[in-house]
């Protein structure tokens, strides 16, 4: 009795203390939003402006010139192949190093995030030095080229492209579902599996509910990231209107320096801000739908 008169005693005293915390939460709220104005919005409404003050004619013009067409069009390309790639490798990564022991098993999960600890730039500069005129693996593809008569290329090419592409977000699906997965743990597939269901009707069933809103905000993360590349494409893109990328194309008009072509780079640039926001809308409403279910 006497411990809980005097637990009864210090709840007066806690809830004045959150009163007396007031001023520090308003200080570090408004130092959050200060940082959120200089870092982000200032900068984005600066792009928007800049990219429509010469006139919408001008910005229209910029949009569906050949060059950004271009740009576009391997951007998105490398982006939904990417998302398809790493969606599958990151299923079945995480599925392996959450449901089954093995040797080597922390040497995967550290391999899985060699992208997040490397520059993407020194990823390009792999690929040239993998399958470039002097990589081990050009006389490979030299020979499937002279036996099924093509030419593929992956330096300097849009395959290229969507290998680098690949290479710098293949963690994110991997890395939204790992901790997901860990958490649900193995006893409902052990106890469907006992019941007579497959491998795959286990899946549908027992394992995909838990992980769809985690697979989802995984690819959001991979697209936003393949959307934005700059490094790795930068490194085996070379050709603009070809394999240049949003970004690469940005960049051009940006470094061609004339008033005109800046002003185009900002208008390009606009794209890439209404895929950040599109992007962002998306993985809101993915974060509140599985909290809402959970």
């Amino acid at each position: 009795m006497a411990k809980q008169d005097r637990a009864k005693k210090q709840i007066p005293r806690a809830a004045a203390g959150n009163g007396d915390g007031k001023p520090v939460k308003y200080i570090l709220i408004g130092i959050s939003v200060l940082f959120f104005l200089i870092m982000l919005v200032f900068p984005l409404f600066e792009v928007i402006y800049r990219s429509l003050r010469e006139g919408f004619e001008i910005f229209s013009e910029a949009l569906t010139a050949k060059n950004t067409v271009s740009a576009l069009n391997v951007t998105i390309l490398a982006t939904v192949i990417a998302v398809l790639v790493n969606t599958c490798f990151g299923l079945c990564a995480a599925w392996l190093i959450t449901k089954f022991e093995f040797r080597g098993k922390q040497v995967l999960s550290t391999l899985i995030d060699i992208p997040f600890s490397i520059s993407p730039v020194i990823a390009g500069l792999a690929f040239i030095m993998t399958f470039g005129r002097i990589g081990w693996a050009k006389p490979i593809i030299d020979g499937v080229n002279d036996l099924l008569g093509t030419d593929i290329s992956f330096v300097f090419s849009v395959p290229g492209v969507v290998l680098a592409t690949i290479f710098v977000t293949f963690p994110f699906v991997s890395r939204e579902l790992i901790p997901v997965m860990q958490v649900q743990g193995t006893s409902e597939e052990e106890a469907a599996a006992m019941m007579g269901a497959k491998g795959f009707a286990i899946f549908r069933r027992v394992t995909f509910p838990h992980i769809k809103w985690g697979l989802l905000y995984g690819m959001i993360l991979c697209a936003a990231r393949a959307f934005g590349e700059f490094g790795a494409v930068y490194a085996v893109s070379k050709a603009r209107g070809k394999t240049f990328t949003l970004p690469l194309e940005i960049d051009a008009l940006y470094m061609a320096g004339s008033a005109e072509s800046i002003t185009q780079a900002f208008a390009v640039s606009s794209l890439l801000v209404l895929m950040a926001i599109i992007m962002l809308v998306l993985k809101q409403v993915v974060e509140y739908r599985g909290k809402r279910e959970q």
